[in-house]
């Protein structure tokens, strides 16, 4: 039975937990680690047991060394969180309540991978006791909880969905490096099978959300709400694409256009650029997919994705058009790439835009140098082929791309540009460099 449709509970409203849980948080990588680690902070002083569980030997060695990677957490509050972190499956044992945060892929051919969610079921299964709530935050399609992952549960534990264990649904909200809108000052929504279920996650996720929680009807309007969250922006950046593409061939600065039409009240603030990440670039597919199975075709949301997953190609290819027009040779051209992670000032690789780039100056003969400070030397290699360059290296340029604004990068826009030779081309993919500070002997482009 679904929980009573409920619009909103503020943070004070949130009652205390009524029973003594042992709460596991599956998989600690950026939604999942501050999870962990603000139910650590505010139920373990009475009495709740908070782990967290992740697969990785070395990310539970890094932690417990008291330093996250993914730069969510800081030294300070990790340590003084008392979280308990392992990778041992039978940790898992007495848990009353699982939450799981694994990522949420796709593959190849961009459909749903769902290979993470059937290991975290497969892991917690045989763990998984009587009375026991097993609540996701992964992004999904609708009906994901209940008819892939509920069904994987009780295969594996030999109890019954709906009566022995429950479900709940709780979709992250997270946005990677940003220091404004985390987990706490976030609405959080939350949905679950039966009344019990709702009313314990209302429990423990009130008690570290401080602006308060909105209920779902029901687990698959959660899951809904999630992937159209991100369907949207995809959409929305895709029109901007498209416009820059547009307005480029008629030799409007995009950058220039968007700011007038903003003096408009309602227009919205999106901007042009590289779409990837975990999220944007990947959710889509989850709607899409789910709609393909009910034989609708999805068209407008795949052509927002055919737009984004297209502008590392044009960037590259707008580039070359560039150093040619410049008399350049594009065998001996000396062109750097700043930036790789997927977005600014986060050190996360997943499903960057910028190896697009890379990949189409390759075919046009061009090697580039890439750097970037924050990615991983090993994960970049190891995942893309790509070996970085260190940033003092990527100099005496015919161009520049700067794919990604980490902060250290535009905070000095005159040592940026003098890292092109006088003649050179500057490419600014989200227009962060202020164009009259770009000295006359530079050709400068941004979408």
């Amino acid at each position: 039975m679904n929980a009573p449709f409920q619009p909103s509970v503020s943070a004070h409203d949130a009652p205390e937990l009524q029973q003594r849980e042992r709460i596991v948080v599956i998989g600690l990588g950026y939604v999942g680690l501050p999870v962990a680690v603000a139910l650590a902070e505010r139920l373990s002083p009475s009495g709740t047991d908070v782990v967290g569980f992740d697969i990785s030997k070395h990310r539970i060695d890094t932690l417990r060394a008291g330093s996250d990677f993914t730069r969510e957490i800081d030294d300070a509050r990790l340590a003084a969180s008392g979280l308990d972190v392992t990778d041992d499956p039978d940790a898992l044992r007495g848990a009353t309540a699982f939450i799981v945060t694994v990522p949420t892929p796709i593959t190849e051919d961009r459909r749903p991978d769902l290979t993470p969610l059937r290991k975290a079921c497969e892991t917690i299964g045989p763990r998984l006791q009587k009375g026991g709530l097993v609540v996701f935050e992964s992004t999904v399609f609708p009906g994901a909880t209940e008819d892939y992952c509920g069904p994987l549960l009780a295969q594996h534990s030999g109890l019954t969905q709906g009566e022995d264990f429950a479900l709940g649904y709780s979709p992250e909200r997270i946005n990677p490096g940003d220091t404004v809108h985390r987990l706490e000052t976030i609405t959080k929504i939350i949905a679950a099978e039966n009344d019990d279920a709702l009313a314990r996650m209302r429990a423990f996720y009130g008690a570290i959300v401080d602006v308060g929680l909105h209920e779902a009807p029901s687990i698959k309007v959660a899951e809904a709400a999630k992937v159209i969250e991100n369907t949207q922006r995809d959409l929305n950046i895709a029109l901007m694409n498209e416009i820059a593409l547009i307005f480029d061939r008629m030799d409007i600065r995009t950058s220039d256009v968007l700011a007038a039409a903003g003096t408009k009240w309602n227009f919205l603030p999106f901007t042009p650029g590289l779409v990837g990440g975990h999220c944007i670039g990947v959710d889509p597919y989850y709607l899409t997919a789910a709609a393909e199975r009910l034989d609708y075709r999805p068209e407008v949301i795949l052509a927002g994705r055919r737009i984004n997953d297209s502008m590392g190609e044009a960037v590259a290819q707008k580039t070359v058009k560039l150093l040619t027009k410049q008399n350049v040779s594009l065998c001996n051209a000396r062109v750097g790439v700043l930036g790789l992670t997927f977005k600014e000032d986060v050190p996360d690789i997943r499903n960057s835009k910028v190896p697009d780039i890379i990949a189409e100056l390759r075919d046009y003969g061009i090697e580039p140098m890439v750097a970037d400070p924050l990615a991983s030397l090993e994960e970049t290699r190891r995942e893309y082929g790509i070996a970085l360059t260190p940033c003092a290296d990527v100099r005496e340029l015919d161009a520049l791309i700067l794919a990604v604004n980490h902060a250290e990068y535009i905070a000095d826009p005159a040592a940026l540009l003098a890292r092109v030779k006088p003649g050179g081309v500057i490419v600014d993919v989200k227009s962060a460099i202020d164009r009259a500070v770009v000295p006359a002997q530079l050709v400068y482009w941004s979408l």
